[in-house]
């Protein structure tokens, strides 16, 4: 019912939104005369706000066109190499012609990046994405949004999400170095526990955990905190709700995007209203480039996806109400996954000092956990200052994170290099 309403709202503010639109484009037009006035900069700022508001924030775009390498800039085509309903593999392809230009003609490492599937869209590691691609082969999951995916194409979990890490990595081909940002850290670790035990080729050579509730009981955060103190039927009767037509996924039972969106503004509802108002207040001084900085961050950060029920569930249950993978009492497929079992998988993890979704402490349980890596194969980095989002985009990671995971990943390219060689 709720997502229904939700639709209903939006349609419902149509005209709203039409005349706000009109508005804007009237007082925003050079052959109108009143442009440049004080009233009509007003009249335009204010009805601008009401237009983005109110309106629908699709997937963006990853506007990724090229990148800087070696001071030269070099070409980036966005590829999808590998897909399933639920997700695409998509390689940032650089133009080699560009890349032999900038003097980069030996290979470069292989990165998968797995993005959160947490509510937002893979784009929000744009930033990311253009970090890694300095010196680096770059791989993202790119997942769907479950309201588009049919219900013909059934369950999605927290189960065939570690599965479709697996096959990611068996795709990228022998010792590829994964990331996994905020909320995949749980499911790649037991990949790699899994590929790790059988001795796959396919295992990374290096797996970066950065922001992740790989043990969510030490520094618990509200969010933490919220999914310890209500029970599991009430995520299961409040979180979840069925998605209505004209959507792909009509029918299908899962937690809305809109909902997560609501979620994470109520938490720093104050700092959301104070940039609204000051991006009201830089339109009506004519300040174009601070609106146009708003207007980006907030047309990533409304952009929100859906998670199946299943999905969403299990992770609830499974990381932060049971703490099944610190605990050693993680199944998949029936097998118990043994971190324990990685001895060759160098493992980094990077915390945010001021994180307020992953406490410190959450990622650093990585190195416990793993147990049968030697000290020599294992970092463990906390970057003073920054906050979740600060781990994995903005000027700290480029300057002091990045550099640091750079650097990580070489060596360890480097020790697979010479054991091949050696072989």
């Amino acid at each position: 019912m709720l997502y229904t309403l939700y639709e209903a709202g939006y349609y419902q503010s149509a005209p709203l939104r039409l005349a706000a639109r009109m508005t804007r484009d009237f007082w925003s037009s050079p052959l109108n005369p009143g442009r440049d006035t004080p009233l009509g900069r007003r009249l335009y700022a204010s009805a601008d706000l009401i237009a983005n508001l109110t309106r629908r924030y699709g997937r963006p775009a990853w506007n990724v066109d090229s990148v800087e390498v070696a001071g030269r800039k070099v070409a980036v085509t966005p590829e999808v190499v590998w897909s399933s309903p639920w997700v695409k593999l998509t390689h940032f392809r650089r133009d080699e012609a560009d890349m032999r230009a900038a003097g980069r003609t030996a290979p470069e490492p292989t990165v998968l990046i797995v993005a959160p599937l947490s509510g937002h869209y893979a784009t929000l590691l744009r930033g990311t994405v253009e970090a890694f691609l300095q010196d680096h082969e770059v791989f993202i999951t790119d997942w769907s949004n479950a309201r588009d995916v049919s219900i013909l194409d059934g369950r999605f979990d927290f189960h065939d999400y570690i599965d479709h890490v697996r096959d990611m990595l068996t795709v990228l081909g022998p010792r590829a170095h994964v990331i996994a940002v905020c909320q995949p850290g749980p499911a790649v670790l037991a990949a790699a526990s899994l590929m790790s035990e059988e001795g796959d080729a396919a295992r990374p050579a290096s797996m970066t955990i950065m922001g992740s509730p790989i043990d969510a009981r030490l520094s618990p955060t509200v969010t933490n905190k919220l999914a310890e103190e209500k029970p599991f039927a009430w995520f299961e009767s409040n979180m979840i709700y069925t998605v209505p037509p004209p959507y792909g996924g009509m029918g299908r039972r899962v937690y809305p995007g809109f909902v997560q969106l609501y979620s994470f503004m109520s938490m720093n509802i104050e700092r959301h209203q104070s940039a609204h108002l000051q991006y009201l207040q830089d339109l009506m001084k004519g300040d174009g480039d601070s609106a146009d900085k708003h207007l980006e961050f907030y047309d990533e950060y409304l952009s929100v996806l859906d998670l199946t029920e299943e999905f969403y569930l299990q992770t609830i249950d499974v990381v932060f109400q049971n703490y099944l993978l610190p605990k050693g009492e993680l199944y998949h497929h029936g097998r118990r996954v043994r971190p324990e079992a990685i001895t060759d998988v160098a493992l980094m993890t990077v915390e945010g000092e001021n994180d307020d979704i992953s406490g410190i402490g959450q990622t650093q349980a990585a190195h416990k956990l793993c147990a049968g890596l030697s000290p020599d194969l294992q970092v463990d980095y906390i970057q003073p200052v920054v906050g979740h989002y600060g781990v994995f985009n903005g000027r700290r990671f480029r300057e002091e994170i990045y550099p640091r995971v750079r650097d990580f990943i070489a060596a360890h390219q480097a020790r697979v290099g010479m054991r091949r060689e050696a072989a």
